[in-house]
Formats: structure tokens, sequence, C-alpha cells
């Protein structure tokens, strides 16, 4: 049974930096597949942020964050990762690490992943 579990978020000011960290125990490391990143905000749908695909570590982003957000992977120690800087408030939820379906899926498609971490809170003030 594949768990994730993030670490990293907390609070900040506009203009600061956070690292999220996803942590897998049995990822089948061997599929082609999205290591993603969501955030939610309370009554919206999860919001696809950052995505990272094992075949060929191409990358991908929403427009809201590109040029700030960094998502990587450390393969061997089964976790990825998501370094966000120069935050603003409406950078501010729940953030998930998502581990998704064989194969290049919609990467913002929250219906495609299998596996969710539990979250962890991004506050950022003003």
């Amino acid at each position: 049974q594949l768990q994730l579990s993030e670490s990293g978020g907390g609070s900040v000011q506009a203009g600061g930096s956070l690292r999220l960290s996803c942590t897998s125990i049995g990822l089948f490391s061997g599929a082609d597949r999205y290591l993603s990143w969501f955030r939610q905000t309370p009554g919206n749908e999860r919001e696809g942020v950052a995505a990272l695909y094992t075949r060929d570590a191409s990358t991908e982003y929403s427009d809201s964050v590109k040029g700030r957000f960094t998502v990587s992977r450390d393969a061997p120690r089964r976790a990825w990762y998501l370094q966000m800087t120069n935050l603003q408030p409406e950078d501010s939820g729940v953030y998930y690490c998502a581990a998704g379906k064989f194969g290049r899926i919609n990467w913002d498609d929250a219906g495609m992943y299998d596996w969710w971490g539990q979250g962890t809170q991004v506050t950022v003030s003003s």
C-alpha cells in the first residue's frame, strides 16, 4: 500500500520562501508517472501547481507559480519537493503531494491521481 507524507509547510511573510517535501513508502519507482503538487483553499477544488514526469524529469507549472516554484525529485529517497519563492498571500492553502496514474495524464487533473498525502498548510501574510 502506497503512502505519501508531506512536510515543510508553515507561515511566512510575502516575499518569503518555503520548501515542501513529499516522501513515499511503497512507490513503484519503475512506472512512468507524474509526481505532483496541488493546493486547495476553502470552498475550492484542488488546483494543480507543479508536476514532474518521472521518465524524463520534465516539469509542468501552473501559470500562477511559473518562475517562482520549482519541483524536483530525489529518486533514491523516493521523495519529491516543491521549492516556493517570492510567496504571495494568494499562494496560501493546503498543499498536497500526489502520485499519478501510469503515463502522461493531464497533470493538473486531480481525478487522474491515485495517491495523495495528508496535506500541509501554507500561510502567506501580506
